[in-house]
């Protein structure tokens, strides 16, 4: 059969119903067949490609068959099975291991680690050499000692009192009181120190902080055979007392 081939003859979209020529209409395909439906270009719908699984191969084969381990290696049990850690098979590197203020503050310790490979348990950590040592609380205050009336340091609550140190042993002066302020304590093997003429005594002693201030102190550690010591106010006369030793 013929049929007429008119360039202006018109055709309705099936789909959205506005006249076209019909000659610029399209059959839509559905699952590789015509599914009696002349569109529009706007409304055509191309073949979806998810309707033809049957016909892509779709397979991913990626296990091998019938897989033989290579028993021949002693490290195939890293690729293919387990190697059961204990604490034998276990090592680490631990690194640098610092201690710091073991000798002048050993009140206060402080331990790091650093550049740690590896993980497992280190036991106990002991440090040795750490000393102890015997502290005075100082203040200042009015009073009367062997120079005289004014103010004085007082020592654990006592005024100027005279001190028997041992060799060898370290004593802290705590000067955190805020009475201490402008009094800093030190030593010299004159009476009154430095306002008798003498020097001040520093074999074995540091200091820290201002005294009157938090954390403030004089610190001596008694050398073998030290002499008799005087312990006095560096800015002000008459203040200290004696130190046997």
């Amino acid at each position: 059969m013929a049929y007429a081939r008119a360039k202006k003859a018109l055709g309705l979209c099936d789909r959205c119903g506005f006249t076209y020529k019909l000659n610029t209409l399209r059959y839509e395909i559905y699952d590789g067949r015509r599914n009696g439906l002349r569109v529009c270009s706007e409304c055509f719908d191309i073949d979806q490609q998810q309707l033809k699984l049957g016909e892509v191969n779709t397979s991913d084969n990626q296990a091998l068959f019938d897989a033989r381990v290579d028993t021949g290696r002693e490290a195939s049990t890293s690729y293919f099975g387990s190697n059961t850690l204990s604490s034998q098979a276990l090592t680490g590197s631990i690194g640098t291991i610092t201690t710091s203020n073991v000798d002048n503050s050993p009140d206060s310790i402080t331990t790091s680690i650093t550049g740690v490979v590896g993980t497992k348990s280190l036991g106990s950590l002991t440090v040795t050499g750490a000393s102890s040592f015997t502290s005075y609380t100082v203040t200042v205050a009015s009073g009367t000692n062997s120079y005289g009336t004014g103010n004085k340091f007082y020592l654990n609550g006592s005024v100027s009192p005279t001190l028997s140190l041992t060799e060898g042993e370290i004593y802290r002066f705590d000067q955190s009181d805020s009475t201490n302020g402008t009094h800093p304590l030190r030593f010299s093997t004159t009476a009154n120190g430095t306002h008798a003429g003498g020097s001040e005594y520093t074999t074995g002693v540091t200091t820290n902080g201002t005294p009157g201030s938090s954390g403030a102190y004089t610190q001596i550690e008694i050398a073998s055979g030290a002499p008799t010591l005087y312990y006095y106010c560096t800015n002000h006369s008459g203040m200290g007392g004696l130190i046997n030793t």
